[in-house]
């Protein structure tokens, strides 16, 4: 086989975080990018630079404590190129260089940003870089802004506000103030503003493309994408559901005796940064076990295609729960907001959902099996491996004192959520080939 036949878009992505990775390890561990005192291992740089490229924000170590400015500028770098994909700023430099995007290259754009056309998608790497930078900026001077009220100089406040506008949009859940947010527990326009910058994140960059346009033309006649329409109803359902079930759960148990007020941020607030955020006011592990399990849940779904969140997706749930209302009313076809469903689109959601409950389970059962289960509750493995699967972050706090084997499992979960096992399944995937051989059919029971 040749190299160039070999070495498929799908495969060239993989290989391509694999490597930012491996560059990203390396960075973290300079002693530059560490503070006076402190040693980092190999493994442990490795680990955090898995978990900042595919912006999950599970850590070995804490951030604050660790990492020097310098340390926490490569961080930051590593989780833009994660956070908006290596191709959308592969694609400025090309541009900036002059340099025209051939074929071979827009293939690579399609694939890291999901896309399903060749049309436009230069277009949209610029759309995405300027929406990107543009949300960023304007989050990092509302919090900086905002946090002089909290640090005693301003480079402080805006060192601080930068770090959590760009860790909120990419939804990376990362943190410098080594509490995540739990001093902004009781600061309600701290967490609207981060709310607002995981949403803008995690609704999908086309959803954002979009919704520029229909500002800029300012008329009725715009039409949104199908895409847009599932993406953004099923979002924000999922978003409304969790924060009620939370509430439900919790009213009587962790919520006793709290404000109303309090109970409204802590449930909307865990609803939000479970579906890919990672960020966090209070320790989720006081939260009941079935608040944990439908935090879980959430965490696998994670946020919609081609954002900077992972998981199976929103549109994969949306995909099965429409295929299965169809089925229930007796109807072979799949039909929302006046349109039809791709039968490829509705195979694809079934076996993106088959593979990853397949993979999740293996994955919980190694590390049960490597870590022998009595030293971690069942629980807490769960929601770490559901954690780094759906490139959430957050943590029940045991990924530090897993194995190195289990941390190893965490940063393949890690690594197939954020390139997505459509693209994975994609890059073991032979040549399609028409056979010239037909069988008898013949039925068989199921369920």
């Amino acid at each position: 086989m040749k190299l160039n036949q070999f070495l498929s878009p799908f495969r060239v992505i993989i290989f391509s975080y694999f490597v930012l990775i491996l560059i990203g390890s390396f960075l973290l561990y300079l002693p530059i990018s560490h503070k006076d005192g402190i040693s980092l291992s190999f493994s442990d740089a490795f680990f955090t630079a898995a978990s900042a490229i595919s912006v999950t924000g599970l850590t070995v170590v804490n951030t604050a404590e660790t990492f020097s400015y310098v340390g926490v500028f490569f961080l930051a770098l590593i989780i833009q190129l994660g956070g908006i994909g290596i191709m959308t700023l592969g694609t400025f430099v090309w541009i900036m260089l002059g340099r025209k995007i051939v074929l071979s290259q827009r293939m690579l754009i399609m694939v890291d940003q999901n896309q399903t056309s060749y049309a436009g998608l230069v277009n949209l790497m610029k759309n995405i870089l300027g929406i990107a930078i543009l949300i960023e900026l304007f989050g990092a001077m509302i919090l900086g802004s905002y946090y002089l009220y909290y640090f005693d100089t301003w480079y402080e406040a805006y060192y601080q506000g930068a770090f959590a506008s760009l860790t909120a949009f990419t939804n990376a859940g990362f943190d410098i103030t080594g509490q995540s947010l739990v001093p902004f527990a009781n600061d309600y326009f701290v967490q609207f503003v981060t709310i607002t910058l995981v949403i803008a994140g995690a609704i999908g960059f086309p959803v954002l493309v979009e919704i520029r346009e229909y500002l800029a033309k300012r008329h009725q006649n715009y039409r949104f994408s199908l895409f847009t329409k599932i993406t953004v109803t099923t979002y924000f359902i999922l978003m409304v559901f969790g924060g009620i079930s939370i509430w439900l759960l919790e009213r009587g148990k962790y919520y006793a005796g709290m404000e109303w007020h309090q109970q409204f941020f802590y449930s909307l607030f865990n609803s939000v940064s479970a579906r890919s955020a990672g960020l966090a006011t209070m320790d989720v592990s006081n939260y009941s076990l079935a608040t944990l399990l439908l935090i879980s849940a959430l965490m696998i779904i994670g946020a919609s295609p081609s954002s900077a969140g992972g998981g199976i997706r929103t549109t994969t749930v949306a995909v099965m729960f429409l295929t299965i209302r169809s089925f229930a009313l007796g109807k072979k076809d799949v039909k929302v907001f006046g349109k039809e469903l791709h039968e490829d689109d509705i195979q694809k959601a079934f076996i993106v959902i088959s593979v990853f409950v397949f993979i999740l389970i293996s994955a919980i059962i190694l590390i049960t099996a490597i870590e022998h289960s009595s030293k971690f509750a069942l629980m807490a493995i769960i929601f770490e491996v559901s954690s780094a699967f759906g490139t959430c972050g957050l943590s029940m706090g045991i990924t530090p004192q897993l194995s190195t084997a289990s941390q190893f499992i965490l940063v393949v979960l890690m690594f197939i959520g954020r390139v997505g096992l459509v693209a994975l399944l994609f890059s073991m995937k032979k040549k399609d080939t028409k056979s010239h051989v037909r069988y008898p059919k013949e039925r068989i029971i199921i369920g």
